[in-house]
């Protein structure tokens, strides 16, 4: 369901995309509309990991890194990658005391993922395996590539809707038409945007469950980096908002339910569903266990006993 609610919405990115060309300056207008889409989308699909890096302060982690806490990090998040069959991905560090993640990518083979010093210094280490475990599943399922193409088509549309208010046809409905394109057309793509973001965390939630072999480690980490991003500033994040929805948790505010306007789920709707996750876990492993075998946690990559050994 995640997959197709998310194909509609691209489609429906794509037709405002025409038509906002069209309203503008006809069938030339929406010719034109495609070939800078389709240059910005290319650019995007090359570029965009490096340019979000870059904007948001990161920095590589390298085995040779001298902090012990994040030599583990870097070791346990490229043991989830081999435990999820993935290529294994760069990994950075962001100098920020919120804490956050984030990943990044045109592709598993391209990938990069971004944890806050925040993130590492407030999170056990079984809940940070959670939170990367989450990153991981957004690279498997290529939900990079998807919001890099959203967030170039919504940035496309906004600059049509400018055009047209000075260059929109007059027989498409003169001045009134244009100033309708201009208001409404960037804050239908803004709420698309916002809506296949807001599937596709959903999904990374449950496949990053999957991933590490514990739900309760992922709903841990969004209690915690909720509250710490509330109370703590991401001056990168502030700087560049465009790149907000790609993290864990919104860096910029906290949103208290799934509303139009939000780049993020509610973060109670999420640990909600992956309480439920580590429930029928349970249950299944309870229905199917002899009963002279002692009850076992879910294993993960680092076996029944978890990160910490």
């Amino acid at each position: 369901m995640g997959t197709m609610k998310t194909f509609v919405l691209m489609a429906a990115m794509t037709g405002l995309f025409l038509a906002v060309g069209y309203l503008t300056a006809g069938m030339t207008g929406l010719l034109i509309a495609f070939v800078i889409a389709a240059g910005l989308n290319l650019y995007a699909y090359w570029n965009a990991d490096k340019i979000v890096l870059r904007m948001q302060g990161a920095r590589e982690v390298t085995a040779q890194d001298r902090s012990p806490v994040v030599r583990t990090f870097l070791e346990d998040t490229l043991s989830l990658a081999e435990h999820a069959g993935l290529p294994a991905p760069k990994v950075y560090i962001i100098e920020t005391a919120q804490p956050n993640a984030f990943a990044t990518g045109r592709n598993p083979e391209n990938a990069a993922v971004a944890a806050t010093t925040g993130l590492l210094s407030m999170l056990t280490r079984e809940e940070v395996a959670g939170v990367m475990a989450h990153e991981l599943a957004h690279v498997q399922n290529r939900d990079s590539l998807t919001m890099t193409v959203t967030a170039t088509l919504a940035g496309a549309i906004g600059m049509l809707a400018n055009f047209a208010l000075f260059f929109g046809s007059r027989e498409r409905g003169g001045l009134i038409t244009s100033l309708a394109v201009m208001i409404f057309a960037p804050l239908a793509a803004s709420l698309v945007q916002m809506a296949i973001s807001r599937s596709r965390e959903y999904e990374a939630d449950r496949r990053g469950a999957e991933i590490c072999g514990h739900p309760l480690w992922l709903a841990s980490a969004l209690e915690k980096i909720d509250r710490g991003a509330r109370a703590q500033l991401n001056r990168h994040a502030e700087r560049h908002p465009a790149a907000a929805h790609m993290y864990i948790i919104n860096p910029l505010a906290g949103w208290k339910g799934d509303n139009l306007f939000s780049t993020h789920p509610s973060t109670a709707n999420r640990v909600a569903a992956l309480r439920r996750m580590s429930g029928e876990t349970q249950q299944v492993s309870d229905d199917n266990r002899p009963a002279q075998i002692e009850p076992r946690r879910a294993a993960g990559p680092w076996g029944s006993r978890g990160p910490w050994g």
